[in-house]
């Protein structure tokens, strides 16, 4: 199975690109993992939030149907632990779906309309920003195969 994380614009933040780069290696034992970077024109940002979040949700869109399964990360969302993320991989994976795609919004987030499309998963009732979780997202599911594994990298 692949595994997409589709994001919105590029992390100016070396520690995340970092973070994400040495997680992506260690999930290539497991599985086939990409990144997906959707650019948006810089002059969106002067625009209101709203604004924003519907060309956000356009470019989206155009990738997002290319998948068998898609879930949002978002704060509003179901909270799992890490033990259940692994349950919830495992069993796509034995339903046999080709593609996986994990979807990170834009700085202010999803549109509604987005939001009621696709399943919602949140990693915390902390809000977390749109860069940063790239790392989290990245390290969860590193963290989900080892425990699909049985490896010891997650301590229960």
């Amino acid at each position: 199975m692949k595994i997409i994380l589709l994001q919105i614009d590029k992390t100016d933040q070396s520690f995340v690109e970092q973070g994400v780069q040495e997680f992506t290696k260690r999930l290539t034992r497991y599985t086939s993992f990409e990144t997906i970077t959707i650019s948006i024109n810089k002059t969106i940002r002067n625009k209101t939030i709203a604004e924003q979040k519907l060309e956000e949700e356009k470019q989206l869109l155009t990738h997002l149907n290319k998948y068998d399964v898609i879930f949002l990360l978002d704060e509003v969302g179901k909270e799992f632990s890490s033990v259940q993320l692994a349950n919830q991989i495992q069993s796509i994976l034995n339903a046999g779906k080709k593609s996986l795609c994990f979807a990170i919004g834009g700085p202010y987030g999803f549109t509604d309309e987005v939001r009621k499309k696709y399943p919602l998963i949140s990693f915390s009732k902390f809000t977390f920003s749109h860069q940063m979780i790239r790392l989290l997202f990245c390290e969860q599911l590193y963290r989900a195969f080892t425990i699909i594994k049985g490896e010891k990298y997650h301590h229960i």
